[in-house]
């Protein structure tokens, strides 16, 4: 069985970061491990507290978990401080970590920052070079591009400056009312757009999570690039279909759509 870890916060109603990906890896088919950043008190309607792992702590689970069960694939997520994220770092190239995917998550779908001022720059230059693919959304893609993007032509652009600067693939994603639901990814090869159909349900809490948790899953089981993308976004317009409607926010989609429960 093929195997991932996500590195990423806890979100204690269950509809992004580690309970999302470890929820998508397992509907994948994928056996899942963690090792968990932050605490975080939420639901869909906000985030009303957090509380971060010391960078030792987590590089301890990071080593706990690659010298039992060594991951076929890496996905990260929420990790808010640069000394966690240069932690995450430090063990990604000691343990030689492989098919890494950086979810640069900086601000939650309720609109709370998640990410301090200080580790976005180290994220810039010392995690995405480790990574094979970068999943920004709009907004974090600015960030990381320093392009404003009002157009699928600024989205391009953006993806392939970060892929030149940085070295890693990029998915842009087009979600953040741009685009429709198309997403652009630059790589080695080149240039290509993901056409997607937008899916009109509100309840869009955790597609990030889930997107980049898919695409490692697929990675994992040894798909290319482009494939476990495809494949990524598939999944994740399936479980937004499927209409979940749980909270008084942004609630959660249903990951365990195809999941029956008959035993």
């Amino acid at each position: 069985m093929k195997t991932a870890l996500t590195i990423a916060g806890s979100d204690s109603c269950g509809g992004a970061g580690i309970q999302a990906d470890i929820k998508t890896m397992t509907a994948h088919g994928v056996y899942a491990m963690s090792a968990v950043t932050a605490l975080t008190a939420q639901n869909t309607a906000g985030v009303s507290g957090v509380i971060e792992t010391p960078p030792e702590f987590l590089k301890r689970q990071i080593d706990a978990v690659a010298e039992d069960i060594f991951p076929d694939a890496v996905k990260t997520g929420m990790i808010p401080s640069a000394a966690q994220i240069l932690a995450v770092c430090e063990c990604a190239r000691r343990l030689k970590l492989p098919n890494i995917v950086v979810d640069p998550v900086m601000v939650a779908t309720s609109g709370a920052r998640l990410i301090d001022d200080g580790a976005v720059s180290v994220l810039r230059e010392s995690l995405l070079p480790l990574a094979l693919l970068a999943t920004p959304n709009v907004p974090e893609a600015q960030v990381l591009s320093g392009i404003d993007i009002s157009s699928e032509a600024d989205m391009e652009k953006a993806a392939e400056s970060i892929f030149r600067r940085y070295g890693c693939a990029v998915l842009v994603k087009g979600g953040h009312s741009l685009s429709d639901a198309n997403d652009f990814l630059f790589s080695h090869e080149g240039g290509r757009w993901f056409f997607g159909k937008r899916v009109e349900n509100p309840n869009t809490h955790g597609t990030g999570c889930t997107l980049s948790s898919a695409i490692a899953s697929n990675l994992a089981k040894g798909l290319p690039l482009a494939s476990a993308v495809e494949k990524a976004k598939r999944y994740v317009s399936l479980c937004l279909s499927d209409m979940l409607d749980l909270g008084k926010g942004s609630g959660p989609m249903n990951h365990a759509f195809a999941i029956k429960g008959a035993y």
